[in-house]
């Protein structure tokens, strides 16, 4: 959401680019000078979020099998859980979205969501886990992971974090710095103006920002839908939309420890039983790409 300098008094734009935050008290439009507005979300120059990072991975992922595979994984489990009505499941409406968006075939869709139903055998084995450790840099990592063996997953997921200098932490450690949202990517997030995404925030968005170049709309887990469809009828086009847990706070990883825990992440979100990993840091920029060139 991009803001000429005049709206914003003597504030300078951060990076040239200045991204709308959502005001408590402030009629949509307005400058940050707004009498009682209080920002409510922050805005990274110069660095990267994991969530930011590992969208930009994501978007260049050639092992499209194996993330079909987690796609149908989830969308089994959470129509045994809560039948296979996307209408009147929400969480499988979610997962069926989520697979919509990464171009899963609708027969492999409704396959999965028949493995749910009863109409396979495999779905009653899979059950949920949650794993969470510190990596690298003292980097919060949760781990969510859909397992038909729990010792198996339990193990993979502990020797990754011994492997890449982390630690396993008992339940309880970590999560309570992340916090479950609704998330929407936007496709080319720079030519969208503030009011482009006004219906978003009558819908009930609640952060608008950049992060490394990816525009990024926050929202309350159950507005995640109603954010989603207005920005659909406002003609805003939507890269993902997911509930995901976002960490309250970050902490910056510097040089020295930014390979070590990317490989980390890596490791991690390539096991067969990993549905998602969230963590805490950001990386700035320059680090982030000498990282990456260091492989």
């Amino acid at each position: 959401m991009v803001l000429e300098a005049s709206d914003l008094g003597d504030e300078p734009p951060i990076g040239g680019r200045v991204v709308a935050r959502v005001r408590d008290g402030a009629p949509t439009g307005v400058p940050f000078s707004f009498p009682g507005a209080t920002p409510r979300i922050e805005v990274m120059s110069g660095h990267s979020k994991w969530s930011s990072i590992k969208h930009k991975k994501g978007a260049a992922d050639a092992k499209r099998g194996k993330l079909f595979t987690k796609l149908a994984r989830a969308i089994t489990v959470a129509a045994r859980d809560g039948g296979g009505n996307v209408d009147a499941n929400p969480a499988l409406a979610l997962a069926v979205q989520k697979a919509r968006d990464s171009s899963m075939p609708k027969d492999n869709i409704q396959r999965a969501i028949d493995r749910g139903t009863g109409e396979g055998g495999d779905a009653a084995a899979i059950e949920s886990a949650v794993y969470e450790g510190y990596g690298p840099g003292g980097a919060a990592i949760l781990v969510e992971a859909l397992t038909d063996n729990r010792n198996r997953t339990g193990a993979e997921v502990r020797h990754a974090f011994e492997s890449h200098g982390g630690r396993l932490g008992e339940p309880g450690s970590v999560a309570w710095q992340f916090e479950k949202r609704g998330v929407v990517i936007l496709v080319d997030g720079d030519r969208y103006g503030e009011d482009d995404l006004i219906p978003a925030i009558d819908a009930g968005a609640e952060d608008v920002s950049e992060d490394g170049g990816v525009l990024k709309v926050l929202t309350a887990a159950g507005d995640l839908a109603a954010v989603r469809s207005a920005l659909e009828e406002a003609g805003v086009e939507i890269e993902s939309a997911e509930v995901s847990m976002e960490p309250k706070s970050t902490v910056e990883v510097g040089e020295g420890e930014a390979p070590a825990l990317l490989r980390l992440m890596d490791s991690l979100e390539e096991q067969d039983d990993v549905d998602s990993v969230h963590a805490n840091f950001d990386v700035p920029e320059e680090v982030l790409e000498r990282a990456a060139a260091a492989g």
